[in-house]
């Protein structure tokens, strides 16, 4: 089966020597896939891989209360629209019936990811994270779809670049 890890910029591969690092996560027989920020970058990047394919997204993520530098293995992600709501389907990565998902030497944080289409500077929700592709990977039906996400930011832009001099 192949494997990909699935990165929005260049800039974020330092955290795959950090997920080695700290995590002890092996993915040297994996093909690195930088996407882009956002939706449309997803779509037009990974809309022909095989959907059997085994997908690791390894990227930053904000959160209102996650300490930085916290590492979360995401359970579940949703799309962000606090003005509305409406139906949308579940898309879950982790059944917590089950045992780690990934084969980490050290414990990480489980949590729900909320996929934004810009960055968030504010919210309510707590014990989650927030970032700009997960759910639109997901919604590609992948069926073997992973999430790592290194907190960057407590919700601050500022602080998202200094810390990856990422998105403009």
């Amino acid at each position: 089966m192949a494997k990909y890890i699935v990165m929005a910029e260049e800039g974020e591969q330092v955290l795959l020597d950090k997920a080695r690092e700290q995590l002890g996560l092996d993915l040297k027989d994996a093909t690195l896939i930088y996407t882009g920020v956002g939706a449309i970058n997803i779509i037009q990047t990974l809309q022909d891989l095989d959907r059997e394919a085994e997908i690791y997204n390894i990227g930053y993520a904000g959160s209102a209360n996650f300490d930085l530098g916290t590492w979360v293995e995401v359970t579940e992600v949703r799309l962000n629209h606090p003005n509305v709501t409406y139906p949308e389907p579940e898309l879950k990565l982790i059944d917590e019936s089950l045992g780690a998902e990934l084969p980490l030497d050290h414990d990480t944080v489980r949590a729900i990811c909320y996929t934004n289409c810009d960055f968030v500077l504010a919210s309510e929700y707590k014990d989650c994270v927030f970032d700009m592709e997960l759910a639109f990977i997901a919604a590609l039906g992948f069926k073997h779809l992973h999430a790592l996400k290194y907190v960057s930011d407590n919700l601050s832009l500022h602080a998202y670049h200094d810390l990856t001099h990422g998105v403009e």
